[in-house]
Parts: C-alpha cells; sequence; structure tokens
C-alpha cells in the first residue's frame, strides 16, 4: 500500500466527505480546519472569519489504487472554482474554495489540472481556486465527522442548497 494525503477546501466540509468516502482506494476522509493562523480553532471560531482557516476535508487514500490527480479531478466536480468568496449557500472565507498540497508533485499536478480545466472552456468565469501549500490540519470535531451518515436528513438539506444541482452538472 502507498499512503498519501490530499487536502482540499471546497465550502462546507459536511459535503465534502461524501464524493471521496466512496471512492475505491479511499482509506479515510476527516474534516477539519486547514490554512490558518489560529492553533486548534474551533468550529466556532473558523466561523467567525478571523482565525484564516477553511473548513477542509483530509484525505487518507492508497495511491496504488486512486491517484492524486484523480482526487483532484473529483475536486472539480464538486466545488464550483469560479467562486473565491464562498461555496454555494455558504459565504465567507473560510468556504473559500483551495487545493492544499503536500509537496511539489501535488503542486504541479493541482496547477496542470486547474490550468487544463481553465482552457475546456467548461466555465464562462475564470477559476479562482487557490492552490497553496499544506498547513497543520486540525481535525473538527467528532459531530462533524462523516456528517452524511450521521445526519442524512440534515445533510440532504445542506446538499440541495445548490452543491447537489452542481455536482449533476459537472459529475462525470
Amino acid at each position: 500500500m502507498k499512503k498519501e494525503t490530499a487536502i482540499f477546501a471546497g465550502g462546507c466540509f459536511w459535503c465534502m466527505v461524501s464524493p471521496f468516502d466512496q471512492q475505491p482506494g479511499i482509506i479515510s476522509v476527516v474534516s477539519g480546519y486547514t490554512g490558518g493562523h489560529v492553533e486548534n480553532p474551533t468550529y466556532e471560531e473558523v466561523c467567525t472569519g478571523k482565525t484564516g482557516h477553511t473548513e477542509a476535508v483530509k484525505i487518507t487514500f492508497d495511491a496504488d489504487i486512486i491517484t492524486y490527480k484523480q482526487l483532484v479531478e473529483i475536486y472539480w466536480q464538486v466545488a464550483d472554482p469560479t467562486d473565491a468568496t464562498g461555496q454555494f449557500q455558504d459565504r465567507g472565507d473560510s468556504y473559500r474554495p483551495v487545493i492544499y498540497y503536500a509537496n511539489e508533485e501535488q503542486k504541479e499536478v493541482a496547477e496542470e489540472s486547474k490550468e487544463a480545466l481553465a482552457k475546456s472552456g467548461e466555465y464562462d468565469d475564470p477559476i479562482v481556486t487557490q492552490i497553496l501549500p499544506a498547513k497543520t490540519f486540525y481535525d473538527a470535531e467528532d459531530y462533524h465527522q462523516d456528517f452524511y451518515k450521521k445526519n442524512p436528513l440534515r445533510y440532504q438539506l445542506e446538499e440541495s442548497g445548490g452543491r447537489g444541482e452542481f455536482i449533476k452538472k459537472h459529475h462525470k
């Protein structure tokens, strides 16, 4: 097994787990916070927008089964790459789209993929997703983990806020 991690921010982390969690080769998907300047932030602190953190998911995967490039391609299908100020009904800096890379290889894959998406003509607006070096990832509180499994009705409400339609349109 070739274990690696990927970190993606694309709005509410509740909605970012399921699309990855169901893929072959995924070992775990953890909701959390990253990219900011506050150590061990709480959900309430991140929601203020003053910590610099984004809600994100840390994906541990077997690179012999699913590649980082494949994960980036899934990411483009579930997060709006043209909206720098949030995602769907979730607004604010903590919901901005970011691909956090762990090494130069991941950075190169993410940048090449972003460039290809920009050239594809799939979007009328520019691709604004940031590609940044990974910082410390803080696991979110337990009640946020596997939210789509624990609270399916509330998860469905969250998904119906625009992301669900986006995924239907862009998920291949």
